[in-house]
């Protein structure tokens, strides 16, 4: 097996800018973007160098949907210039910098937002530019008022400690000496007291390390008024700001207390917003109620000119509305597809008069048009899901776990979107399938929550990979336990939780040390609606006349190579073109149709004698009945589909993806369906076409011959009986 593939260290940007730039201030430049062309501006403030202006991924999406979003990297982080000395960081240069950004940019007026450190500069830049800001937030502000903070003023910052202890690491001669690192990760898990925060944690060590030690050392002498800075005293210019103020602060902040935002709101006579077991990270742990906060500040705040003109609207009285429900459809594969449009013909089949929205993305949005229904156009707005999943991918590599955990931008810009859908679309249901951002910020924020909601998955559990050693095995109990306690706490956020399966085909493991066995607690919290494969397999009469219209003859052989919609195959496309020639040799008649889905152009792979290649294929499940032979990816729709024509078939798990190693396998050889070839069998060409070729004799070759048989047989009723059961949520 080959190593892990190494994937860019910062996923790319949801919302790619729409103009960016640099301005140099102080002979220090400041990269600047701008998001968004319309609406009030919201200017995102740097704070303290540790982070980069990437701090504000969650927010700028959602923002500039309504607003033109502004972010800037501070002197000192990301791409900004570096100065030496503290008096390059004092918080009046980081006020002129964010002055100067807005000149650049053509900014007359915003919203600014200042996080962290990031609010004195914000209260500098009101008081001293008083036209220039119409509006504050201020979210866990660190910043020089007289509140006390005993555990942290123990240790000077500039003075030599005979302890490394707690906050004793905050102290520039031990980050010179050394200490960097572990100060790093003392103070990234301060920022997030909140349970179940790995990944914040580890985007900030990584952050972190972007900068060295002697400029954090610089931007804190400066912020501090040490080493020939000046500081001003804060207090007296919180009185000059005359804008509106909000002030946003967790009680449970470890880095600094409530105590500060509760000063700063009385100071400014601003507004208090205390976030009860909220941590110092409220923009990156609390995404969701964070950008309802600022939204909801801005749209008060914007200017007459810049506000939003009165909107046009109906409300309908509850007994005369149509049912209505929305359907997420996971768009990482198509085997969601097929599987809920089957569904949803068995809820209309129970409510006629159901109207049906999709919020989902392409290649799932094709399907969906082909088959008539309707995509709501929010859907648009959705980030690409496939796309991550293609760039976290090489070389039939594909660490699903970690590629999930990395996707976090992504789910929070998606739930804002489907959040945005609900509150104007009056469904009474909404069933999400796999949506995996929808049910994790609906426990996150149950108020949010006003319809039905029904949760489908094929597989529960995160399982760790082998070689990921105890690292791993800790991040997925910890993502495990976290389902389970919100689960446990919030029951009432799903109406119904559908098992596409039986409890069998439930992986008999534990979530963890310390955590109950998957099949039992998914037996507990489950229904069941057996398989779901949205058609019903063809007879051995219609297998033939499947075979004459795609143009095979008595003694021809079809094999079909399929990778599924996702983009990630590849690889595996071209070791299978690569063992054709060997195959083709010793099984006469052997033709090959490579489907390469809708996200791979067919014409980037090499041409090979006796293949013929397909992109989209809409029934695909139809030659997969009527072939002799298939070679697939791990993907549990595709192999359940061959399982249920009774179809031989090679499958080729992607390395390091839990689900189709595990969860996938543990179903197939359930059923027994199907044979297993690791990526390292299938890059030797010789040996692949000798597993084709095993395979074929096993099971014979070509119409009327033999087909493959399997343990159990596959369910046709899955749908109907998953449609009932989301039929009585209506």
């Amino acid at each position: 097996m080959t190593g892990r593939p190494t994937p860019r260290s910062e996923p790319a940007p949801v919302r790619p800018p729409d103009r960016t730039g640099v301005v140099v201030r102080d002979g220090v430049p400041l990269p600047w973007a701008v998001h968004g062309t319309t609406g009030p501006t919201v200017l995102l403030l740097p704070t303290w160098s540790l982070v980069p202006s990437r701090f504000w991924k969650a927010q700028v999406p959602f923002l500039a949907r309504r607003s033109r979003v502004v972010t800037f990297d501070g002197r000192g982080s990301g791409g900004a210039g570096r100065p030496e000395g503290a008096a390059a960081y004092t918080d009046e240069q980081y006020a002129a910098d964010a002055a100067a950004v807005l000149d650049d940019t053509g900014t007359r007026t915003a919203v600014v937002v200042g996080y962290s450190c990031g609010a004195a500069w914000a209260v500098h830049l009101a008081a001293t530019h008083p036209g220039r800001v119409q509006g504050l937030v201020a979210i866990a502000p660190s910043c020089g008022l007289a509140v006390a903070a005993p555990e942290r003023e123990r240790y000077a910052w500039d003075a030599r400690h005979d302890t490394t202890e707690g906050w004793a690491k905050y102290n520039k001669a031990y980050w010179l000496a050394g200490g960097y690192d572990d100060y790093v990760d003392f103070f990234a898990r301060k920022m997030f007291t909140e349970p179940h925060s790995t990944k914040q944690v580890e985007d900030v060590v990584r952050w972190a390390h972007e900068i060295a030690p002697r400029t954090l050392a610089d931007t804190t002498a400066g912020r501090l008024g040490l080493e020939g800075a000046v500081r001003t005293p804060l207090e007296p210019l919180c009185a000059q700001v005359s804008c509106p103020v909000l002030v946003v602060h967790g009680t449970h902040d470890a880095v600094r207390p409530a105590a500060i935002g509760e000063r700063l709101a009385a100071l400014t006579g601003g507004e208090l917003v205390l976030v009860d077991g909220g941590g110092h990270g409220l923009p990156a742990r609390d995404p969701v109620r964070v950008n309802l906060l600022v939204q909801d500040f801005v749209e008060r705040t914007a200017p007459a000119e810049a506000a939003q003109r009165p909107r046009r609207r109906t409300w309908t009285r509850a007994p005369h509305r149509n049912r209505r429900a929305l359907y997420l459809s996971s768009p990482i594969g198509l085997g969601h597809a097929r599987r809920d449009l089957a569904v949803a013909r068995g809820l209309r089949e129970h409510h006629p008069d159901l109207e049906i929205d999709w919020l989902t993305q392409h290649p799932v949005t094709r399907v969906l048009a082909d088959a008539g229904e309707r995509v709501h156009p929010a859907s648009a707005w959705l980030a690409n899901e496939s796309a991550h999943v293609e760039d976290e991918s090489a070389d039939h590599d594909l660490h699903a776990f970690q590629a999930i955990r990395r996707m976090d931008e992504i789910m929070v810009n998606n739930f804002m979107v489907f959040a945005d859908v609900v509150e104007d679309g009056r469904y009474d249901l909404v069933v999400g399938d796999e949506a995996w951002d929808v049910d994790h910020f609906l426990h996150e924020n149950p108020e949010l929550k006003r319809f039905s909601f029904a949760w489908m998955t094929d597989f529960v559990g995160w399982v760790p990979m082998p070689d990921g050693g105890p690292a791993e095995a800790a991040l997925t109990a910890d993502y495990n336990a976290e389902m389970i306690e919100r689960r446990a706490r919030f029951a009432r956020v799903r109406d119904r939780s559908v098992f596409v399966g039986n409890p069998d085909d439930v992986v008999d493991l534990t979530f963890g040390p310390g955590l109950p066995g998957i099949r039992e607690w998914t037996e507990q919290n489950f229904d069941f609606a057996g398989y779901v494969t949205g058609f019903v397999p063809p007879d051995e009469a219609e297998r033939e006349t499947l075979r004459r219209d795609l143009g095979l003859g008595p003694d021809d052989v079809l094999c079909v190579v399929t990778v599924g919609g996702s983009g990630v195959g590849t690889s595996l496309l071209r070791r299978v073109l690569d063992a054709v020639p060997a195959a083709r040799r010793t099984v006469d008649g052997l033709r090959f149709l490579v489907v390469t889905g809708p996200r791979i152009d067919p014409a980037t792979l090499p041409r090979r004698q006796g293949v013929t290649y397909r992109g989209y294929v809409p029934d695909l499940y139809r030659h997969l009945a009527a072939c002799d032979l298939a070679v697939v990816q791990g993907g549990l729709t595709t192999s359940m589909e061959l399982a249920a024509a009774g179809t031989p078939f090679l499958y080729v798990p992607l390395q390091h993806h839990f689900e189709q190693n595990v969860h996938v396998r543990h179903r197939l050889e359930r059923y027994g369906a199907g044979r297993c070839v690791e990526y390292a069998e299938a890059s030797d060409p010789d040996a692949l076409a000798a597993a084709m070729v095993a395979e074929l004799a096993a099971h014979g070759r070509g119409a009327g011959r033999a087909r493959g048989g399997t343990r159990l047989p596959v369910e046709t009723d899955g749908a109907e009986r998953a449609a009932a059961m989301l039929a009585e949520l209506l």
